[in-house]
């Protein structure tokens, strides 16, 4: 019997977090942070808005537009049909100079300053598009492979360090590896990039690397616990959720000097993770097998780093998940300086590709 309800750590938080709704906005997928401003899509088009924690007036700002193939225009203009082919920007980086880069479907775009339409500045040849980007602190910005790879063949890292100009090898994993890269994330307390790889046996690897990549070392490795997509470091330690339909999904703490810590267990798979403040939160997706069998989208949250509780919940819709997407709470990347949690919900009841926002408080 699937159950109604995730599962609860047995003491309650010290400090217990709530969530009051400032806005919601239809059609609108948020993608990243440039602290205090949000980015978001409405199909292939890029907006932003400077965001208040105490006022739900948002007023969105135009940035540019990508260019989708022609029938795209027409896939895009369809809700079911855009989940369906999975259109529109998916993933999103801002540098601190100005330039915004974007992953679509098939390609890497850049918008320049000034510019008012992105531009192609490398094609995706392996897999769709990559999960995530990762830019540090000089501006060099990387996004791993993500594709199928049965025969698992060597998977690159691609690297900019012009803003997203041009892209170069980085880094490459040899072929038997891994099979993909999942995420690539920057730890501005240590200047340094974790890598987020898998699906199976030693292939789960959480890896740290210089970010030039002349030191990378393999942090943990071997675990379907080490399967993971979402990452989240903060001054004290990392926090990490695992991904995997075959076993029982937790969260994790990783302290700076090296110690492991569950801190909860989950009710689906979870691959969306960000830090409000000091806050952490982590979302589940309805990723059904003989272990996930919740069919409801949670949105976990914590004050302290090491109790967590389900503060949002929404059902999956009926449409059918291999065409039409799995149920999701996506939360944007980037560094968010606002005290407010945005979440874009795909595939769920009442709120199917909607973004909202929340003032989060203790």
């Amino acid at each position: 019997m699937a159950a109604t309800s995730p599962p609860l750590l047995s003491s309650p938080p010290e400090a217990e977090l709530k969530l009051s709704k400032l806005a919601a906005f239809p059609g609108v997928r948020a993608l990243a942070w440039q602290d205090d401003v949000l980015y978001a899509s409405r199909g292939y088009t890029l907006l932003r808005a400077k965001i208040r924690r105490t006022d739900s007036k948002v007023h969105w700002e135009h940035v540019g537009d990508a260019r989708p193939q022609w029938w795209r225009k027409l896939t895009d203009a369809s809700r079911l049909s855009s989940r369906l082919c999975r259109d529109g920007f998916h993933a999103l980086a801002v540098v601190a100079s100005g330039e915004v880069i974007a992953a679509v479907p098939q390609a890497i775009v850049t918008l320049f300053p000034g510019e008012p339409e992105f531009g192609t500045s490398r094609q995706v040849l392996r897999g769709t598009r990559p999960l995530h980007f990762a830019v540090t602190s000089y501006g060099h910005v990387f996004w791993g492979e993500y594709f199928d790879n049965p025969q698992r063949d060597e998977v690159h890292i691609y690297g900019s360090t012009d803003h997203g100009a041009h892209w170069d090898v980085a880094y490459t994993f040899p072929k038997g590896a891994i099979r993909h890269i999942h995420n690539i994330v920057y730890d501005q307390w240590e200047n340094c990039l974790w890598l987020l790889t898998g699906d199976d046996g030693p292939e789960c690897q959480i890896i740290r690397a210089a970010c030039d990549f002349s030191d990378v070392q393999v942090t943990l490795s071997g675990s379907q616990q080490t399967r993971c997509v979402a990452l989240v470091p903060m001054r004290d330690a990392l926090y990490f959720s695992s991904d995997t339909p075959q076993e029982q999904n937790h969260i994790y703490r990783l302290d700076r000097r090296g110690n492991l810590t569950e801190v909860a267990k989950l009710s689906s798979s979870s691959i969306c993770g960000c830090g409000v403040g000091d806050n952490i939160f982590f979302s589940t997706m309805v990723e059904p097998s003989e272990v996930n069998r919740v069919r409801k989208v949670w949105v976990y949250g914590s004050s302290d780093g090491r109790q967590f509780e389900p503060l949002l919940g929404w059902e999956k819709d009926r449409w059918p998940m291999g065409l039409f997407q799995y149920g999701n709470a996506f939360l944007p990347d980037g560094n968010n300086s606002t005290g407010v949690l945005a979440v874009t919900t795909v595939a769920v009841k009442g709120a199917d590709f909607e973004t909202s926002l929340w003032q989060v408080s203790t």
